[in-house]
């Protein structure tokens, strides 16, 4: 896919560092996510996001926050299920190939797993609770920070850039709110920040509230800050469960794989990996998760393609196209001259 959808190999080691890193990502297992929305404080908290409307409960779920976007970096979806649409899932699952996730295991850099200091979950049943007349699925979205990223290909003032980790990063005092970002990205993920006028969420109204980097493009950021002081990511330090780990993502993908195995084990037939597939439109994503259902279910496109993937194949037809016309110009000069 060449320079305009990124680099083939590892984007973190292809970022043109002096110095090599391994590649950060998150692994989300919403089959342990309880849809408490520590997360999205912790991300709000940390980055000094502005608020979402009023945050009333919307009349779909009960979410309140709606979606991912400029001022919402982390959003946990609420979807609820009858015992059909479950039969269904563990249906369309079971003619997946295999796929492949993991137990709760220690965080890096903790002397011992879990989410507190001196709390050890590795004998934690990590089960999903046995409901099959009802559930609700719960998942913490975020930015993808995609191999081949769709944002970073189109930005024309080099104000998105590919860190060190391998993550994909805005830098708000370069951008200048043109918002290609926005039409480039295949999740949907990044957004203009505004005041509330031009798109309340949900038209639940404005908060008057100070609003930083107004009219710029505003993502995840995969908490760049706390990485580079060897931090993990706020939202990840916060959840309670260990739903969202954090760590190299080979490890992720890894993890990712036995954790599957593990569900299809207990006869969770619906698990399955989204973003884990290298060969994918985006070259596989930072960001991996462990679903339930179709991606479509979670609000996530099922086939993702970076826009810029078939750039090369259109200037090279374009070219033949040109040439073509060339030739034909030329033949018909000559022609007229005899």
């Amino acid at each position: 896919m060449g320079l305009l959808s990124g680099p083939e190999a590892d984007p973190a080691a292809d970022a043109g560092w002096g110095h090599d890193h391994d590649r950060k990502g998150f692994f989300t297992d919403t089959s342990i996510c309880i849809g408490c929305k520590a997360c999205e404080v912790a991300c709000k908290e940390w980055n000094h996001n502005p608020q979402d409307g009023n945050l009333q409960i919307m009349g779909s779920s009960y979410d309140n926050t709606g979606s991912l976007g400029a001022n919402t970096w982390r959003h946990v979806a609420f979807v609820e299920q009858g015992k059909d649409r479950i039969e269904e899932a563990r249906e369309t699952g079971r003619k997946l190939v295999s796929l492949g996730m993991p137990s709760i295991g220690p965080r890096s850099g903790a002397s011992t797993p879990g989410g507190r200091p001196g709390e050890d979950l590795s004998r934690a049943d990590t089960a999903p609770p046995d409901t099959p007349e009802f559930r609700w699925l719960m998942s913490s979205d975020v930015c993808k920070h995609c191999t081949h990223a769709g944002c970073l290909d189109v930005c024309p003032t080099g104000a998105l850039f590919r860190t060190e980790f391998g993550t994909v990063v805005v830098q708000e005092d370069i951008c200048n709110g043109c918002g290609t970002c926005v039409g480039g990205c295949p999740f949907g993920v990044i957004e203009r920040r505004d005041d509330g006028t031009v798109a309340p969420k949900g038209q639940r109204g404005r908060v008057q509230q100070d609003v930083p980097n107004k009219g710029t493009a505003n993502k995840c950021t995969l908490c760049y800050d706390r990485l580079v002081e060897g931090e993990e990511p706020a939202c990840a330090k916060t959840c309670p469960t260990t739903s969202i780990k954090f760590g190299d993502h080979d490890d992720m993908v890894e993890s990712a794989h036995e954790r599957i195995a593990q569900l299809h084990e207990q006869g969770m037939t619906e698990a399955r990996l989204y973003g884990a597939n290298p060969e994918d439109g985006v070259g596989g994503t930072g960001s991996v998760f462990l679903l339930l259902d179709e991606p479509e279910v979670y609000g996530l496109p099922p086939d993702p393609q970076v826009p810029t993937k078939d750039l090369p194949h259109m200037y090279r037809t374009a070219a033949v196209a040109m040439g073509g016309m060339l030739a034909a110009t030329a033949l018909a000069f000559l022609g007229g001259r005899r």
